[in-house]
């Protein structure tokens, strides 16, 4: 049972996730017992949008553009040490309504932290965002979706749902818009949490030009684009 209540009818789709670095289907018996996740209700047709590794001052404001431009609000999994550089970006993701997640403070592969270091980039990232939107973000996303169980059980204890993905567009490969939008529409099926970046060096314009394509794609089809939050009725933080 998961511990946070919110976290029914999921949908355990290991054979059609995309992709996900550093993970075992193992890791999937956690779902249900820990507040870890890797898509929403299969039962209902809405899908969320999170974009990683923010935010910047080159992809962050394109792709809030873009979700303003279509009226949809997506969930930011934000690194610490780029907040502390973009302040006024971070700001602007709340103020447009957007939630905002915890991606650590500088990507660290989490397995390899020792139970001080790992729960130091996950507070210390909190604390960071918090003095600017007044709140905790209370979703997590390890970097490269790379977390132990023990991990995953601290987390759960601190009411944070550690939030991992089922549809990797790889866009941070730089690829195109044709093949970002393709990689996109081939998994998104009713739950999906699509993954995509919002972070310069990373060559993105094609991942940018894809999502103005892949919303209203989505839309014609009934699909509602929430957030993390909304998808798993958790507030944005404490």
């Amino acid at each position: 049972m998961a511990r946070m209540g919110f976290v029914q009818n999921l949908i355990y789709p290991w054979k059609r996730i995309n992709s996900i670095s550093n993970i075992s289907v193992n890791d999937f018996s956690w779902v249900g017992k820990y507040s870890y996740v890797y898509s929403g209700p299969y039962n209902k047709n809405a899908m969320a949008l999170t974009f990683d590794d923010g935010p910047d001052m080159v992809y962050t404001p394109k792709v809030l553009d873009i979700l303003k431009k279509h009226g949809v609000k997506a969930t930011f999994f934000l690194v610490g040490n780029n907040v502390e550089k973009y302040p006024e970006v971070v700001k602007r993701i709340s103020r447009e309504g957007h939630q905002i997640g915890n991606h650590s403070y500088d990507h660290s592969d989490m397995k390899k932290l020792s139970d001080k270091d790992y729960h130091e980039q996950v507070e210390k990232t909190g604390r960071l965002i918090r003095n600017l939107v007044g709140y905790t973000p209370k979703a997590f996303r390890p970097p490269y979706g790379s977390i132990s169980e023990k991990q995953v059980k601290w987390a759960s204890n601190n009411k944070y749902l550690v939030t991992q993905w089922n549809v990797d567009t790889l866009d941070w490969k730089g690829l195109s818009k044709d093949e970002v939008l393709a990689r996109a529409l081939d998994s998104a099926t009713p739950g999906a949490i699509i993954l995509q970046h919002s972070m310069y060096p990373m060559k993105l314009q094609g991942s940018v030009e894809a999502l103005d394509q892949l919303i209203p794609i989505l839309k014609s089809n009934g699909t509602r684009l929430v957030t993390i939050g909304q998808m798993f009725h958790l507030p944005q933080g404490i």
